[in-house]
């Protein structure tokens, strides 16, 4: 394995695969043109010197002529299917790569079979080209937490052992996250001891979070704790009363996957790979207020659901690694050079 990256990267490269080797590129790709323009052609020139049998591109961009096999990893396409729930500013350019890596890619690898549907719907992808490689999670960082990390997040979040309706994630408009708010408030109307709900994570450009939040009751509690530490998410995640992920879109749902493995109870949409990622052992609910408030309070009147949902969460989590997703990968890349070899005969 060789790890082509930019040079302040080198060192989190070398760390998380020590058996590769980590190559450079020039300074300048810290600036987006000059990057660009080099996986056009450095990237290429560098993969013939290191000898590369095969391309791996993890993120939606190909060089037009790579000279030897390739692999594009096409993580979601939502930016055609809900072009209006992303950043305008990237949407063009991104759909444009995306076309290209469609259409000329040896293999493309996706995440669930729901973006691989999508790609032959929406692109005219050709199906038999297309690897489906679930992510896994780490089981050693997502855990079910014990009780004093629930207690450690529930006092840095000032909390001091109050019950939370817990989100993780950016604050863009495919994650619904002004609509949670609005459910969330339904959910507690009349509750004598209502919930908190805490949003985690940052970023993100959903200028209706505020405008929502905004109208949300005085007596009830939302707490915006930003960014987390790896350390805290075991105990923010399995120590919520509900993880509440209403996506309207995802490539996988990486955090529904990591609120499983913490013996979260998750409540979250069908849209997409989502019930992929949950099967049987999450709760589901349409992404407008109404549907999100009434299958959120039917979960906090219901202990023993939510007990059954976070136990089912745990397990079916455990059948996602990152050595299986590895495992996909190989064989993708395995593929990728017997199509070449074919198509290309010496």
């Amino acid at each position: 394995l060789v790890v082509a990256c930019q040079r302040v990267e080198r060192e989190r490269y070398a760390a998380l695969a020590p058996g590769a080797r980590v190559v450079t590129g020039p300074a300048a790709l810290a600036y987006r043109a000059a990057r660009l323009a080099w996986e056009q052609t450095g990237l290429p020139r560098l993969a013939a010197e290191v000898g590369a049998d095969v391309l791996h591109l993890p993120s939606y961009t190909i060089p037009v002529h790579a000279g030897l096999p390739t692999v594009v990893t096409i993580h979601d396409v939502t930016l055609f299917a809900e072009p209006e729930r992303h950043d305008p500013l990237r949407a063009s350019y991104i759909r444009s790569a995306t076309r290209t890596a469609a259409r000329r890619a040896t293999r493309l690898v996706v995440p669930s079979r729901a973006v691989r549907d999508d790609l032959v719907r929406l692109l005219d992808a050709e199906p038999g080209a297309i690897d489906v490689a679930y992510h896994g999670v780490d089981h050693e960082v997502f855990r079910p937490p014990a009780a004093e990390e629930v207690g450690r997040v529930s006092d840095r979040l000032g909390l001091h052992g109050r019950p939370y309706v817990a989100y993780l994630g950016a604050l863009e408009p495919r994650k619904n996250v002004p609509n949670l708010i609005r459910g969330w408030v339904r959910a507690c109307d009349g509750r004598a001891d209502p919930p908190a709900l805490v949003l985690a994570g940052g970023g993100g450009w959903d200028d209706e979070v505020d405008a929502a939040l905004a109208v949300v009751p005085t007596h009830l509690r939302v707490v915006r704790s930003g960014y987390l530490p790896w350390s805290l998410l075991p105990g923010f995640l399995g120590g919520a009363l509900v993880v509440a992920l209403p996506s309207r879109g995802e490539g996988f749902g990486l955090p529904v996957l990591e609120a499983m493995a913490c013996g979260g109870t998750v409540l979250t949409t069908r849209r997409g790979p989502l019930p992929e990622v949950g099967g049987d052992a999450v709760a589901y609910t349409e992404p407008d207020p109404p549907a999100i408030g009434r299958a959120l309070s039917a979960l906090l009147d219901a202990p023993e659901r939510r007990r059954e949902l976070a136990e089912a969460a745990s397990a079916r989590a455990r059948r996602f690694t990152w050595a299986d997703s590895a495992r996909a990968h190989l064989a993708s890349y395995a593929r990728a050079v017997a199509s070449y070899a074919a198509s290309h005969p010496s």
